[in-house]
């Protein structure tokens, strides 16, 4: 499919203009989202990223009229000391060469296409948003290259940008076009355990299973959960022939909860484990990887979101919590009031199928838009 791109229109005056203006962008908005989307970024290929990099550069400038600052794939943008913070980030789940199967397209409202959901779509909104503000100062963006596989080079940035800031504005989906008002934090761990080989039918009794310690861990880690935090064995290996006693045996878990103490909780457990089978010897590795973000920390953005939202003449979004978590526990973390899922409505993040609805980019744009005027009053 072919977009052409229109001009961007002049700023308009005032918020109740912001909806008529960026509702009018809609050709523009499909014509950028065409183009991220074109250039496949998954988080691992740097090279990929590399030249999303310069793509979503390249949209902020011409919408913000300056250049970013670069660390690696990272990119931000500073209009002096930080007073709102808006988050998104351009890498995605899909590798290379899935737009050779699935090419980015428009069917009606709807459009498709690796990432369009997550986030591109949001990227999009957030610049043109920004671009019809009468100014920028106290405004700081960052856009980062590695969010899906957890901000490993980019938590640091994130958190510097954030200080002094009095709100994060993270862009990433809406769900189901709810505002994400509390995301569960999320804990790794990656238990090792040893045990010793042996010929699996000549001599099973010289052996020390651990694929059998494996088995009985799986099922005392699973009982870790409660009603709200979830305890999940995910990836496991064991053993290395058919025939042989299994001397080594892997297990990832995934912990997630709405709240810190529950965290405690379950490192506590975990590292107390202690092997079942005779000969065999446990290795606990891993902790938080991600704090939660509380209902507390969104509280007063999500009330803001609602009353600029019906003074745009916008039904009141409501407020979701989720499972999953994103660079907005971070800042929330670090004391900094946060409201996320201010991106896109569509759905099937991370799944064949991915879609984005271009009928309403306009208002979650200019619901953005309105919500950054308000915050920088002073």
């Amino acid at each position: 499919m072919s977009v052409s791109a229109e001009p961007t229109p002049g700023k308009p005056t005032g918020t109740a203009s912001y909806l008529h203006e960026l509702r009018s962008r809609r050709p523009a908005m499909v014509h950028d989202l065409a183009v991220l989307v074109s250039a496949e970024s998954p988080s691992t290929d740097r090279s990929a990223t590399a030249a999303s990099a310069d793509e979503v550069a390249d949209l902020g400038a011409r919408l913000l009229g300056i250049p970013p600052e670069r660390a690696g794939h990272h990119l931000m943008w500073s209009h002096g000391a930080t007073r709102v913070l808006l988050i998104g980030h351009h890498d995605t789940v899909w590798p290379v060469g899935t737009l050779s199967r699935w090419p980015f397209a428009v069917d009606g409202d709807r459009a498709t296409g690796p990432g369009c959901f997550d986030m591109k779509a949001g990227l999009v909104q957030m610049f043109h948003a920004l671009s019809v503000l009468p100014a920028l100062d106290g405004v700081s963006i960052v856009v980062n290259a590695d969010e899906e596989i957890g901000s490993p080079t980019s938590r640091a940035f994130i958190e510097h940008a954030a200080e002094g800031a009095r709100a994060a504005l993270v862009c990433e989906p809406s769900a189901d076009g709810a505002l994400k008002i509390a995301r569960k934090g999320i804990a790794r761990y990656r238990l090792d355990i040893l045990g010793r080989a042996a010929h699996a039918g000549l001599d099973p009794a010289r052996g020390a299973n651990a694929g059998l310690e494996l088995a009985h861990q799986i099922l005392t880690v699973a009982g870790f959960a409660s009603r709200e935090t979830t305890v999940t064995p995910t990836t496991m290996s064991a053993g290395t022939s058919a025939n042989t006693v299994p001397a080594s045996a892997t297990l990832a878990v995934d912990v997630r909860s709405f709240d810190d103490d529950e965290f405690t909780r379950v490192d506590r457990a975990i590292r107390a484990l202690r092997p079942v089978v005779d000969g065999t010897r446990l290795a606990v590795h891993g902790g938080v990887h991600r704090p939660a973000l509380p209902a507390s920390a969104s509280a007063s953005l999500y009330h803001l979101a609602r009353e600029v939202a019906v003074d745009l003449g916008l039904p009141e979004p409501t407020g979701a919590s989720v499972g999953g978590a994103s660079d907005g526990n971070l800042t929330a973390y670090r004391g900094v009031p946060t409201l996320d899922g201010l991106g896109p409505v569509g759905g099937n993040a991370h799944a064949e199928g991915e879609w984005v609805d271009l009928a309403a980019m306009g208002d979650r744009s200019a619901l953005l838009a309105a919500l950054v005027h308000r915050l920088l009053r002073p």
